[in-house]
């Protein structure tokens, strides 16, 4: 697929069938993701691969109880294959930008000294990345927030408690009932509302 229809045509989907992807394929993927802009090459962006059916429905008993599911309005998302958690290291960061070609930017005090913390910037690149690859490869994806599960989520999971996820992906082969949600009826702006040359 050229890039300009990836571009185009990449959508959230909602809707998977349970058909399994290829470690191969996956491994392909989380490759191209980890392909994306890092500042300072710190690197500092990891992916928690949850794959197959008894690690993935793990984490939607964490996150979305069955006593919750009767009035769930996507329960295509719930058959997914794959969910994958980009998680950022601020600790990288810190640590990267307290060696020596990096110590005048004063970032290596702590996080707090980042006004923008680019472990999230950087893991936000690389999900987009994942979200482009997996349209070129004829899968769906969803990006979806982890939200006030995210403690419960990063204990069961061993995630350190300096790695954050942004979200979670939910990856797979786009089942037959998949529909646009109402959010994307919306539409998207126009060039000139969001473009501002030379100044806003």
């Amino acid at each position: 697929m050229e890039f300009e229809d990836v571009v185009r045509s990449r959508r959230m989907v909602r809707d998977f069938r349970t058909a399994p992807i290829a470690p191969e394929l996956l491994d392909e993927l989380l490759e191209l993701a980890g392909k994306g802009p890092s500042a300072g090459n710190t690197w500092g962006t990891h992916f928690v691969v949850l794959q197959g059916a008894e690690q993935v429905a793990g984490y939607w008993d964490l996150t979305l109880p069955v006593t919750k599911r009767a009035d769930f309005p996507w329960p295509g998302l719930l058959t997914a294959p794959v969910i994958i958690l980009p998680c950022g290291d601020s600790a990288a960061y810190v640590d990267r930008y307290r060696q020596p070609d990096k110590a005048r930017t004063g970032l290596g005090a702590s996080a707090d000294a980042w006004n923008i913390p680019y472990w999230h910037v950087d893991t936000a690149m690389a999900t987009m990345t994942l979200l482009h690859a997996a349209t070129n490869a004829g899968l769906g994806a969803l990006f979806f927030g982890v939200f006030d599960h995210e403690a419960a989520v990063c204990d069961a999971l061993g995630i350190p408690e300096n790695v954050r996820p942004i979200g979670a992906v939910a990856l797979g082969w786009p089942g037959e009932n998949d529909r646009v949600s109402k959010s994307a009826k919306r539409g998207r702006p126009k060039l000139d509302d969001i473009v501002h040359r030379g100044r806003w």
